[in-house]
């Protein structure tokens, strides 16, 4: 079987090509989200503002990072974005090295997104996803374009059943490679900023510029396009929570766009309807926010304890899972006993109410008015 012509040895490359009309209308519908949850955070007072922007940005470090396998720790990833935007969290923990790295190269993203970007600084934001100068037990080059050995691939299966899903430009060619795709990325947009964070994204991953974490930093600079598009640096949608909901379809598509000439047409669409799929959770999110302010102005003269507003406040930000006299206890480090009377005590205040499910315990749910 002989091997695929890959996208960066098409004569043409890296000149891609669309259909405009298969795009014009997904590509608007998006815009039209942006805007309408640009609106509803300005709606929304600074602090809750700034609590939104933590909790994306803590989702975006955690599932950039997942999309690769690798599992953060969410309590210190929190911690540390908490710190970097000034914001005040107590019980969190101090975070390590290697995170504090991880999100000071999302937070220079995109608080600094409409300054150049250049190779010291993505060899920065490399040295701070390899602080160690090496993948596991592997040392691996950081902070400088990859090196040998020839062919860099991207493969799966068995020893001697590999299976190929890409092959990347030759290292030599490397420092030219990206050379274009910086005087391309700093140039003025010729097109919609949305559609350029389509394309960088597509064509960062493409060259291939790294030993590792190429993917990682690929999501990173879509991240600064986007807050480009939006012209405001604080961050209220995760595309990489997106496109882990769907990674499957993201490396089929990034794979077959690989192998299929320079007509992105295909990547385009999916990546237009990942992002629409991001805007939307937030938007649902931030009904969330609001619905939650207006409960709080509505019971804030009610008497609560600590327990109780620590609780109620993780049900308002998406508890996962029923919650239940135990996990009450355990969130609050208390009693099951103590656990029951809080709980009571919010049901008769008619703040809690039980569930209608059936099962070995009793769950709870808030009352939504």
């Amino acid at each position: 079987m002989s091997s695929p012509i890959w996208i960066w040895q098409y004569a043409e490359w890296p000149r891609f090509c669309w259909n405009s009309d298969s795009i014009i209308v997904p590509l608007a519908r998006v815009r039209e989200k942006q805007g309408r949850l640009l609106g509803l955070m300005s709606s929304l007072g600074f602090d809750t503002q700034n609590a939104s922007t933590l909790e994306v940005m803590t989702e975006d470090v955690l599932r950039n990072n997942e999309i690769e396998g690798l599992l953060l720790n969410p309590d210190h990833v929190r911690s540390s974005v908490a710190w970097h935007l000034g914001i005040e969290i107590a019980g969190l923990p101090i975070p390590n090295h290697y995170i504090e790295g991880v999100v000071q190269v999302l937070l220079d993203a995109v608080y600094h997104a409409n300054e150049p970007l250049t190779d010291q600084r993505l060899f920065g934001w490399h040295a701070a996803l390899f602080p160690y100068g090496q993948n596991g037990a592997f040392p691996i080059t950081v902070a400088a374009w990859r090196q040998g050995p020839e062919p860099m691939q991207v493969v799966s299966g068995a020893l001697g059943k590999e299976r190929v899903h890409y092959e990347a430009p030759p290292s030599d060619d490397v420092p030219r490679q990206m050379q274009l795709f910086l005087d391309w990325f700093n140039s003025e947009p010729v097109i919609d900023p949305v559609l350029k964070a389509a394309i960088a994204h597509l064509w960062f991953v493409n060259i291939h510029p790294f030993d590792d974490g190429n993917g990682r930093l690929t999501r990173t600079i879509t991240d600064m396009l986007l807050a480009r598009a939006d012209g405001l640096p604080q961050r209220f949608y995760s595309m990489s929570a997106a496109i882990l909901r769907d990674r499957k379809n993201y490396y089929d598509t990034l794979e077959y766009m690989g192998k299929h000439g320079l007509d992105i047409t295909r990547w385009l669409l999916w990546f237009l309807q990942t992002l629409e799929t991001a805007i939307d959770t937030a938007i649902e999110k931030t009904h969330r926010v609001i619905r939650k302010s207006i409960f709080w102005q509505e019971k804030g003269n009610i008497a609560l304890n600590e327990r109780q507003i620590k609780v109620i406040n993780r049900l308002w930000d998406g508890f996962e899972g029923k919650l239940n006299t135990s996990k009450w206890a355990k969130m609050t480090k208390t009693s099951t006993a103590t656990a029951l009377r809080d709980i009571q005590d919010l049901v008769e205040k008619g703040i809690l109410r039980r569930t209608e499910e059936g099962g070995r315990s009793t769950n709870y749910e808030l009352v939504e008015e």
